[in-house]
């Protein structure tokens, strides 16, 4: 599974097109559910001077660019959503429809999939932005071809990143009269691309409307709506967490202390999990479950769906100190720490603009009581310190992050135990898919993907896929985010390259690996290609670098390879993995892109995932998931340490399409002893012919 971008979840900014072209397949939604009211409390962003210049754009409609298709369903919902911007309590000229939630998820679940259900366009990246009269979606370039099968001819199609094509922002800035007022949902944005939206319509002196307590595609989605999910939470036994849950608040009050802060607002689903050992089953690949968690110095609170919570996890939350409060409450709770004068922690660019403002306009109302109690003359107010001892938003990466990303032993070890499992299952499904081509059996990606699948559900602790599989069959291969569909796959067969990137969670752990492999005779071409792969696959599993090395110094190591023949690849190299957890898990990565320059750290899970993609003919990649590790140099230059990989992943990585000639003695003993370690760690998980097929398969190579 290809990396992903640390910003993937701001589509209304310029790098929309950068940002979100590197995930697999984001799926961002709402999870916040809000009871609809007759008069929607409203918060107005007066508009300021702007202090850049945007460029106006004419976007040319989506008719232009595609054939015309007949107006569809989607259309008398786009009317129904516009007689809902005059009605009382709502005045706006536009309204923005994101594929975000309100915890900035890369899955979730069905019944917020508010973009698909108003455009119709079932992508998991896009934004709608909707005015009186027009209609426009913008995605990246994996989904365009889906977009212009899917959106009706009222839409306009945005190809983010293509030249010419405006940002959301533009386009707005570009259509609508001065002075226009622009709705959203708070819950749908982080506070900082609400703030970005802000500043970037100022340029027309554009409002941004919030508008809190009403979505309007809710408004017309009524009933036909999915009902949120319901399933139980579980506790994360403290085997495979590593850490009590008093330990890890423990230490994150220290941070609070250190910092001056008296209370933090958590609001990444991953990270409630992992501080209070939970995990659940609200989204798809993912196990967590829908919550804030507002942490003090003395007391914590937990905002859920008390209904998903039985007796063992309400006994594991009072054992730690941990209060419930209803999911829908948390507005009010961060209006009462600004009222006692909480100086909150807040992480703008995941924590929603609804809670944020909420605890800004709580501030002012402080200060403006303050501000009446000294004019009154009363000992409220400190005439030594003024109000210094107030409450003020403190604004800051959330510690849980990095201390998520910086497993234990207990987390590790789980994580080296169920990738055994895992590649047990895989060496089980080569053996079949090997079977079905040798006896001519007509099979498609669909039919791949669902056998993999039923393998890896057999093996002990499996609970989900880790994502929706890639299973990739000649030029589909390509197609670097590629899902493939029952009525539309491709067939897999002896004449094709076959990609599989596939992944899984268990109870222990979260597994993520793509091989290639050609079922036939792979053309020199082929094999040149995935032989540099390689190559650049085994710099990255080998290299030794200092302390407080960025990720993005290492992304050439894998490319170089390809580089000296002119060639590369459009994803970052990779992406930091939860443990039990998110597939996708910040803040490191290894990309080309240098914006994040998050040290890597031992302990941290990273993939090792290089590729090529050759469009309409054929897709290469390999992966393995490493452990960050502490490395004994002979020399340890400038006093600090040196770090290095561990592996995770042991599957055979296909002798045929290796070009030995191009292998250095160096790389040839890594690919023998890489098979050697297979072998000898998930032989004892098999039996019968897939044992058979993993000692033919991991046997020493001899150059030639």
């Amino acid at each position: 599974m290809h990396s992903l971008s640390s910003h993937a979840t701001r589509p209304l900014s310029s790098s929309f097109s950068h940002s979100t072209s590197y995930f697999r397949f984001i799926s961002l939604s709402l999870p916040f559910l809000h009871s609809p009211k007759s008069n929607p409390k409203l918060f107005t962003i007066s508009p300021k001077a702007p202090t850049f210049t945007i460029r106006s754009i004419s976007a040319k409609p989506s008719s232009e660019l595609r054939p015309k298709r007949p107006n569809s369903d989607s259309d008398s919902k786009l009317r129904a959503l516009r007689d809902l911007f005059s009605k009382p309590g709502v005045g706006i000229d536009a309204y923005i429809i994101p594929s975000q939630d309100a915890h900035q998820s890369e899955f979730i679940a069905e019944c917020y999939m508010r973009r698909t259900y108003l455009s119709g366009f079932t992508g998991s990246a896009g934004t709608a932005v909707v005015t009186k009269d027009k209609a426009a979606l913008w995605t990246d370039g994996r989904y365009f071809l889906q977009a212009e099968k899917q959106l009706s001819s009222s839409w306009i199609l945005m190809r983010a990143g293509n030249l010419g094509v405006p940002t959301a922002i533009e386009w707005l800035n570009d259509v609508l009269a001065p002075g226009g007022r622009v709705g959203i949902d708070p819950f749908l944005f982080s506070s900082d691309a609400a703030e970005e939206l802000k500043q970037g319509i100022a340029k027309k002196n554009h409002e941004l409307v919030f508008l809190y307590e009403k979505n309007l595609v809710d408004e017309i989605w009524k009933e036909s709506r999915p009902e949120p999910p319901k399933k139980p939470i579980r506790v994360h036994e403290l085997k495979y967490a590593g850490a009590d849950v008093a330990s890890k608040l423990s230490s994150l009050r220290s941070e609070l202390v250190a910092a001056g802060s008296s209370a933090i607002v958590i609001s990444m689903l991953d990270e409630v999990a992992w501080l209070l050992n939970l995990r659940g089953s609200d989204v798809p690949h993912s196990p967590v479950m829908y919550a804030y968690l507002i942490v003090e110095i003395d007391k914590a609170k937990l905002f859920v769906d008390t209904s998903k919570v039985g007796t063992e996890v309400l006994d594991h939350l009072e054992n730690a100190g941990i209060e419930l409060r209803p999911y829908d409450s948390i507005l009010s709770e961060v209006e009462s720490l600004a009222a006692k004068g909480a100086k909150v922690w807040l992480d703008a660019s995941s924590v929603n603009a609804a809670i944020v403002h909420t605890y800004n306009t709580a501030c002012e109302k402080y200060y403006e009581s303050l501000e009446s109690k000294r004019k009154s003359k009363t000992k409220a107010y400190d005439d030594s310190n003024g109000w210094s001892e107030g409450p003020t938003g403190m604004y800051r990466v959330s510690p849980v992050s990095l201390a998520k990303a910086l497993k234990n032993d207990a987390e590790l070890e789980g994580m080296r135990s169920c990738h055994l499992r895992d590649a047990a299952a895989l060496a089980q499904f080569w053996v079949w898919i090997e079977e079905q081509i040798n006896k001519n059996v007509k099979l498609t990606e669909v039919e791949a993907a669902e056998k993999l699948l039923e393998f890896r559900s057999r093996q002990p602790g499996f609970l989900d896929t880790s994502f929706d599989t890639i299973s990739g069959s000649g030029a589909n291969g390509a197609i670097i985010h590629y899902k493939p569909e029952p009525d539309s796959c491709s067939v897999v067969n002896e004449k094709k390259l076959f990609l599989l990137d596939s992944g899984a969670q268990y109870v222990d752990g979260t597994t993520d690996i793509t091989r290639t492999v050609h079922f036939g005779e792979p053309s020199p071409r082929q094999k040149d290609c995935f032989t540099r792969v390689l190559q650049g696959h085994i710099a990255l599993d080998q290299a030794v670098f200092p302390e407080n090395t960025p990720g993005f110094v290492l992304d050439a190591f894998a490319r170089s390879f390809l580089w000296k023949i002119g060639l590369d690849y459009r994803h970052g190299t990779g992406h930091g993995v939860g443990a039990a957890l998110n597939v996708h898990e910040g803040p490191q990565s290894i990309s080309f892109r240098f914006g994040n320059t998050t040290s890597l750290q031992s302990g941290m899970i990273v993939s090792n995932e290089p590729g090529y993609y050759e469009d309409h003919a054929f897709g290469i990649r390999i992966e393995n998931l490493l452990v960050v590790k502490e490395v004994d140099t002979p020399n340890r230059f400038g006093g600090i340490g040196y770090l290095g990989f561990e592996k995770l992943t042991y599957v055979p990585i296909q002798a045929k399409l290796i070009d030995l000639s191009l292998l250095s003695g160096a790389e040839f003993d890594w690919l023998n002893d890489y098979h050697s370690q297979v072998w000898d760690k998930v032989s004892p998980l098999l039996d019968g012919p897939a044992s058979q097929w993993l000692w033919n398969n991991t046997r020493p190579l001899v150059k030639q």
